[in-house]
């Protein structure tokens, strides 16, 4: 359920905020590049990473002015102007010192904030981040000029599509879903013209001189393989900024929700509340199922990216079709797979059946993996070696088949479904070799 937007107002400004969670402490989320606090609540993955926030904060989140929700404003607005965003949102919902998350280019504003109103903050977080956008002799970690204005064309050109999701976003790049997700972000989030003034005033960004003046602690956390803010930039905020905290975590993706969240969030849960834990981690067992399209990157190049698109669309309304018929939970899709739950062993492989039987009808052939063990829970996802174990099994399907482990096998006892031995095989990852069971069609 997306929270209640309300605004308050700066001069002749109205800015746009939520307020999530009742937690001791005020954690104030400073969006970066382009935000819609409406249609943050619309992508899971945003979800789960702003309701674990909420979980241990008073979550404090608005568009900056100009962008999303707030008001539109004639000029591109300075990092200073944008500052005071942040104190008419604190102001508006009572938060005398808050600590300020930024991610990207609102770590620049985060630190800014920390430095000039040291009262007000109680400690910055900011991830993927930098202290200057463009490159120089003495700074070589940042963007050229030539590169910069090649996105600013790209905008011009391609808004209204998922623009700059190959660098920002990369290990969903194939998720159609996602990508329309992000398009409309962007679209809901600024017009062309102001994302590419936005994009324009991140060139003269540079904080580099007020670093050492920040005397509130400092978390600094980055991607190692961050192809938008090269991880250089964090190390130089985390050499210069006084008793600062420097995390990495091992992805390529930009945005903190997507790549390695849990990661991001055990760190900042832990920075802020001085307390570790595991996201309130609950253990579960659940039957795992894995779908992939048997040799998808040849049926993409042969169809063409608009009858590919239909052909996506397709097989995920009739898995999901499915899954609602077996009482399956639909965990994540990543293009042309699907990760689903199940509370039974028996409704898996009777949803698998079906699966590949429907969408056979329509020319879709896919493998499928099942297997049965206990999983962590965190929110609405599914995490542990488990998850792992199912994947690989699907891996080793072939064209329309459905390989199980001994577990689901032998828990199906007395259903009426019949196995063939398939062997004993290596999982990547696993120990041990896994038996595995094919299942009579």
């Amino acid at each position: 359920m997306i929270p209640e937007t309300k605004y308050t107002k700066i001069g002749n400004i109205n800015i746009a905020y939520q307020v999530v969670g009742s937690g001791p402490k005020d954690l104030v989320l400073v969006p970066g590049w382009i935000s819609n606090i409406d249609v943050f609540w619309e992508e899971p993955s945003m979800v789960r990473f702003l309701n674990r926030l909420a979980s241990f904060s008073r979550l404090i989140l608005f568009d900056k002015r100009g962008t999303g929700l707030s008001d539109r404003v004639t000029d591109s607005p300075m990092l200073e102007e944008r500052m005071e965003d942040v104190r008419a949102v604190m102001d508006a919902v009572g938060s005398e010192r808050a600590t300020l998350l930024g991610y990207s280019e609102a770590g620049t504003m985060v630190a800014l904030f920390a430095a000039t109103y040291p009262e007000r903050t109680s400690a910055i977080i900011m991830i993927s981040s930098f202290a200057r956008r463009i490159m120089t002799e003495d700074y070589p970690w940042g963007a050229t000029k030539e590169e910069y204005q090649s996105f600013i064309d790209d905008i011009q050109r391609n808004w209204g599509g998922p623009v700059g999701m190959e660098v920002r976003v990369p290990s969903r790049i194939n998720d159609e879903p996602f990508k329309r997700w992000w398009a409309k972000l962007l679209r809901m989030g600024a017009s062309p013209g102001t994302a590419a003034a936005i994009t324009r005033m991140n060139i003269e960004i540079d904080v580099r001189d007020i670093l050492p003046s920040i005397k509130v602690p400092a978390l600094i956390i980055h991607a190692l393989g961050d192809k938008t803010v090269v991880i250089g930039h964090g190390k130089y905020l985390a050499e210069n900024i006084p008793n600062s905290i420097f995390v990495v975590v091992d992805t390529e993706d930009h945005v903190p929700w997507v790549g390695a969240p849990t990661e991001i969030l055990g760190a900042v849960e832990e920075f802020v509340t001085g307390i570790k834990t595991q996201g309130s981690v609950q253990r579960v067992l659940n039957t795992l199922m894995f779908t992939d399209i048997v040799d998808s990157t040849r049926l993409a190049h042969s169809m063409g990216d608009n009858k590919w698109r239909d052909l996506l669309e397709s097989h995920d309304a009739i898995i999901r079709h499915e899954l609602s018929i077996y009482r399956g939970k639909e965990i994540d899709t990543a293009g042309d797979s699907f990760f689903a739950s199940f509370d039974g062993p028996a409704r898996a492989l009777r949803c698998a059946q079906a699966v590949i039987q429907s969408l056979k009808i329509n020319g879709i052939s896919v493998r499928v993996g099942i297997h049965t063990g206990e999983c962590e829970l965190r929110g609405d996802n599914l995490a542990g070696i488990a998850v792992h174990i199912a994947a690989r099994i699907a891996a080793l399907a072939a064209k329309q088949q459905i390989l199980v482990s001994r577990t689901v096998k032998d828990l199906v006892a007395g259903s009426g479904i019949e196995f063939r031995d398939f062997g004993s095989h290596p999982l990547k990852g696993v120990s041990e070799d896994w038996q595995l069971f094919e299942v009579i069609q």
